[in-house]
């Protein structure tokens, strides 16, 4: 296989800055032809400005990027024939019906009226929303949208689909539903970039995983490689007063040796753990210190406890919100990546 068609992205040294601001700072990625990558980050580590200059969105302030072999800055008409692109935000008309949006998608990539309903028809079997294909958008609930506008994506039927945290927002469901169809899409012989901030979701999608933090990638592997980073499970606690965390920190950090990942709202505390002998002696301990414990299981191990491993802080400290504030600054996702298809 030529090396254009055996690797569908080909990022190396991705640099965007707003401002003081290094949203990108020297991104490289390497997806595979006819696989799912999934791209595993908080709001505002710089996913998203990653895919909207991959999409050809956005132009980057340093290194360089290839789709397919064609280079990002130098034919990105050619490009952006190859990708479609579903973000954050549906961009879709809600006053208009279903087959009414499909149509209009369908047009402006250039098929016939005909071509155009007969097309709308099959997405909207495919995505199951054929019972509300006559109904207003303004009636849908938010996973109908959703499916709506990844559905929009695929008219061109284009080799490469950007899903920008496609299930942010759903219920389980029709989260569930929308990670069948990504299946159907890979298996039928699209090759799927995909932006995430649940590592349950990664896990059950990615053939490979890359976790950016404040622009970075700290870390890339298959899911079983960054959750063996972390311990091989995960020990959850729940305390019966939540006055003990600190203190229960304290005693994890002492037996088991790593720190601890505390809900002060909910009373809980979790930390990864190699060895399920050790449990017996944490429990020991706590009683001798005379914090109760609620609760307790052993699960893999959560999206913070990777991102605490990896770069020593929670995923969800609310100093990621500099970075978010500063991806907007780019302009409006929505439009920009409306534009794209």
């Amino acid at each position: 296989m030529p090396k254009s068609r055996e690797w569908a992205v080909e990022a190396h040294g991705l640099v965007k800055v707003f401002g003081d601001n290094r949203a990108v700072d020297g991104v490289d990625l390497s997806v595979r032809t006819g696989t799912v990558y999934g791209v595993l980050g908080p709001n505002g580590a710089g996913k998203t400005t990653t895919i909207r200059m991959l999409a050809t969105l956005l132009k980057p302030d340093g290194g360089d990027a290839t789709i397919f072999g064609h280079d990002i800055r130098r034919e990105p008409q050619i490009v952006r024939q190859l990708i479609g692109v579903t973000g954050q935000y549906a961009s879709v008309d809600e006053t208009l019906s279903a087959t009414e949006n499909l149509v209009l998608f369908s047009r402006l990539n250039g098929l016939s009226r005909a071509d155009s309903r007969r097309k709308s028809a099959e997405l909207l079997e495919e995505f199951g929303l054929s019972e509300a294909a006559k109904r207003p958008l303004k009636n849908f609930s938010g996973g109908m949208r959703r499916r709506l506008d990844l559905a929009a994506s695929l008219i061109s039927q284009p080799p490469l689909i950007f899903l920008d945290e496609p299930t942010t927002g759903l219920d389980p469901r029709t989260r569930a539903q929308m990670w069948d169809t990504i299946r159907r899409l890979v298996a039928t012989g699209s090759t799927v970039l995909l932006t995430t901030q649940y590592l349950d979701e990664a896990d059950q999608l990615a053939d490979r995983i890359a976790v950016i933090d404040r622009g970075i990638v700290v870390a890339e592997g298959t899911a079983d490689e960054l959750k063996g980073s972390v311990g091989s499970s995960s020990l959850l606690l729940k305390l019966a007063d939540a006055a003990n965390l600190e203190r229960a920190r304290l005693a994890i950090l002492d037996v088991l040796g790593v720190e601890s990942v505390l809900s002060p709202e909910a009373g809980r505390i979790t930390a990864p753990m190699s060895d399920p002998d050790t449990v017996t002696d944490l429990l020991l301990r706590l009683r001798q210190e005379g914090i109760a414990v609620a609760e307790l299981s052993v699960q893999q191990p959560t999206l913070d406890e990777v991102f605490l491993a990896l770069t020593g802080h929670s995923a969800t400290e609310e100093e990621e919100a500099d970075a978010a504030a500063a991806e907007a600054e780019a302009g409006n996702p929505e439009r920009e990546l409306e534009d794209a298809r």
